[in-house]
């Protein structure tokens, strides 16, 4: 039997294709906010939160370890396979014999900043048993030393030595992505968690800023005899 080439025919043909292209047209303009900036700065979960920033390039001699100052650096740190390894105990020496502060096994991001917004993006592992540590900080502030530090006690990461202010109730033995971002003009801090914002807060002032991880013995809540942690994916964002 011929093929039918009535004007109906034609007609259900035309609206078939109109759909169709409807149909391809839409399924390429509504991907997922992550998904559709995972070429860009971030990668998977968090690349939105760096849209729209600048990644800043780093030379690996601007991450500084800061360790005991009577022990070898390989008894402290270790790098392999992407991943930075920083471990400390809580009688260990301070980073120099002058030094006030405490035992710490730290990298300074030697990148000081005084204007802008700035964001640290990483991925942190913190091994179960780790208590009483800093695992992040931005140093540089008006009224003490920091405008932010990032506790663990007791497998909760929070906000300074504050147990009520916890961002992340379970971070033991998981990798977990930080983004933390740094609004000077504000004056505020940003903390994302796995990709959701879990803090903000205000900042301490200060002219020049940094940022540090790694772990950092702290006085409060009984720290562990031994603390460590691991970063890997390391990144730092600006923009005006």
């Amino acid at each position: 039997m011929a093929a039918s080439n009535s004007p109906t025919s034609c007609s259900l043909l035309l609206l078939l294709l109109v759909v169709m292209a409807a149909v391809v047209s839409a399924s390429s303009t509504t991907l997922p906010v992550a998904a559709a900036a995972g070429g860009g700065g971030g990668s998977g979960r968090s690349a939105h939160l760096t849209a729209g920033f600048t990644r800043v390039r780093l030379r690996e001699s601007q991450f500084v370890v800061q360790k005991p100052y009577d022990v070898p650096l390989r008894e402290r740190y270790e790098q392999s396979g992407g991943v930075r390894r920083m471990w400390v105990f809580a009688t260990d020496k301070p980073i120099s014999a002058s030094h006030p502060g405490g035992a710490r096994t730290e990298i300074k991001v030697d990148k000081i900043y005084s204007s802008g917004v700035w964001q640290l993006e990483g991925d942190v592992f913190v091994p179960s048993g780790t208590s009483g540590a800093s695992v992040m900080q931005i140093f540089g502030a008006a009224t003490h030393a920091t405008t932010l530090m990032l506790h663990v006690y007791g497998g909760r990461l929070t906000y300074y030595h504050d147990l009520s202010r916890v961002l992340a109730a379970r971070v033991y033995d998981r990798w977990v992505r930080l983004n933390v971002v740094h609004d000077v003009a504000a004056g505020n801090v940003t903390v994302f968690v796995d990709g959701e914002r879990r803090l903000s807060a205000a900042g301490h002032g200060g002219r020049e800023h940094y940022f540090k991880f790694g772990v950092y013995k702290q006085s409060h809540h009984q720290p562990s005899r031994r603390m460590e942690s691991r970063w890997k994916n390391v990144a730092v964002y600006t923009k005006p």
